[in-house]
């Protein structure tokens, strides 16, 4: 498992991550094909978005594999009795959806919590080291009001998702007005709106960790929208010594969960940038900081490094 554990902090809304070029649309009246129990639905580009709304009121776990190679995590995931569902998806078939999530190899296993992809581990792990990274999901879960759970037929063949009737309705704090107003703008994807909340927040309280933290995150979703993951990563490739192609990329590569490819890229361009270049980049670097928290472990590696080339 490559990844410390699960965490919101830092995860992007997959609603409004990068566009692919070419994928179609929806197919209307496109579902997701059930499993027997109900828990487990095979995923494609078409059907992946009502798996991301069913996100906000249980978790999703996205298992990613290529043809040949059965998924192996329906079984686990049904013994969680309706507190995970388990999409499962071609890779191969289906490129957009692993783009999304940055997966280079499968298997692979994320999360989705309301809407937001959270890297799980890649490769084939043990079954007691699977329940541990799902209980440290359901942790996370539960910190973000995520508490529901579905009954064994929660996802019927029509496509009408059923929360089970004793489902636990999320129990959350009021946000404070500039941060509901911040909310509401990302969830309408109106991300210049939720900028501007940020940062009316911060003005009135420089300490507002949460607002910083916001701010971060929705500057990374205004920077990304519209985008197209390809395109930025030809970019990149075709200009390696471009500030501009790299930051974008690295923006790519935080959307996805991958902060220790982004911090790798910046820091290793940053040595050869001038007193401009340098800053761009370091003011970049800080906002992931924000993104991820101070404690992630990827974020105290970064931060040293980043100490030791500017000093």
């Amino acid at each position: 498992m490559s990844n410390p554990g699960p965490s919101l902090r830092g995860a992007v809304d997959l609603s409004g991550l990068v566009r692919r070029a070419n994928t179609p649309p929806p197919a209307p009246g496109s579902t997701p094909e059930p499993s027997g129990s109900g828990l487990v639905v095979e995923v494609t580009e078409a059907t992946f978005p009502q798996i991301v709304e069913l996100s906000s009121r249980v978790p999703v776990i996205v298992e990613l594999y290529a043809p040949g190679l059965a998924p192996a995590l329906g079984a686990i995931v049904e013994s969680y009795g309706g507190r995970l569902v388990l999409a499962t998806v071609d890779a191969q078939a289906n490129p957009g959806i692993a783009e999304a999530f940055q997966v280079r190899e499968v298997p692979a296993a994320a999360g989705i919590l309301a809407g937001r992809p959270v890297p799980l581990f890649v490769g084939t792990p043990a079954e007691d080291q699977v329940r541990q990274v799902f209980d440290q999901l359901l942790q996370v879960a539960q910190q973000n009001g995520i508490t529901g759970a579905l009954d064994p037929n929660a996802l019927p063949a029509d496509g009408e998702g059923g929360e089970s009737a004793d489902a636990a309705e999320p129990v959350e704090e009021p946000l404070p007005p500039l941060h509901q107003e911040a909310f509401d703008a990302i969830s309408g994807g109106d991300y210049a709106a939720a900028v501007a909340a940020y940062r009316k927040a911060i003005a009135q309280n420089p300490r507002d960790t949460l607002a910083v933290a916001g701010l971060a995150q929705a500057s990374l979703l205004q920077r990304l929208d519209g985008a197209v993951a390809d395109d930025l990563r030809t970019a990149a490739a075709d200009a390696p010594a471009s500030v501009a192609a790299q930051l974008a990329v690295a923006d790519l590569d935080v959307s996805g969960g991958h902060l220790d490819d982004a911090f790798a890229r910046l820091l290793d361009l940053f040595p050869s940038l001038d007193t401009e270049g340098r800053e761009a980049v370091r003011t970049r670097i800080l906002e992931y900081f924000e993104i991820a928290g101070a404690d992630d472990p990827r974020v105290v590696a970064a931060r040293r490094r980043l100490t030791l080339l500017l000093y």
